[in-house]
């Protein structure tokens, strides 16, 4: 089914990362607005949910209410100015989470039109790791892969051999 849509590559390693840590009948809290990925999760027999749209930043009570088993959160950490707010607060007890790297040949990325759409953190894989530790997680898992372009250049030959995604599951440290 989304073999054929953008992002695939992102979606397919994303999806086989999810498998290989989360069992379906686990439910599964997704931050962020549903979305072409919380629909690929629910056709693969997960049960997802989705936050409504709210400022993650602000408003992280329903979240921290959730009573789902697991929490999802793919690139969405990098739109929040503080993300460590809502990774202390929820509830779960295991987390996947993904955000794109920095990346050391281009600037962060901004939307010119869409005032959501800004990336507050690009994070380094060690800088992500300690935000999750310093929020009460361990890492268990994590991967990375590129995201190669069709274009022509220095910049897009270079995103052929340089990570761009990075990807951890995450269990709560016990109190």
């Amino acid at each position: 089914m989304y073999e054929n849509n953008f992002p695939n590559k992102r979606y397919r390693h994303t999806l086989a990362f999810l498998k290989k840590h989360i069992n379906p009948s686990e439910s599964i809290l997704d931050l962020g607005v549903e979305n072409p990925f919380s629909e690929i999760m629910k056709s693969n027999g997960y049960q997802v949910e989705n936050t409504k749209g709210e400022d993650l930043d602000i408003e992280f009570e329903n979240s921290a209410k959730s009573e789902a088993d697991v929490v999802t959160a793919f690139e969405i950490f990098e739109h929040l100015v503080a993300p460590f707010n809502i990774l202390k607060e929820i509830k779960a007890n295991k987390l996947v989470a993904s955000i794109p790297l920095r990346l050391w040949f281009s600037p962060a990325y901004r939307s010119k039109t869409d005032p959501w759409d800004r990336h507050y953190h690009e994070f380094e894989d060690w800088q992500f790791d300690w935000l999750l530790e310093k929020a009460g997680w361990t890492i268990k898992d994590s991967a990375k892969w590129t995201n190669p372009t069709k274009k022509i250049g220095f910049r897009p030959l270079l995103r052929y051999f340089t990570n761009r995604y990075y990807i951890v599951y995450a269990e709560r440290i016990p109190k």
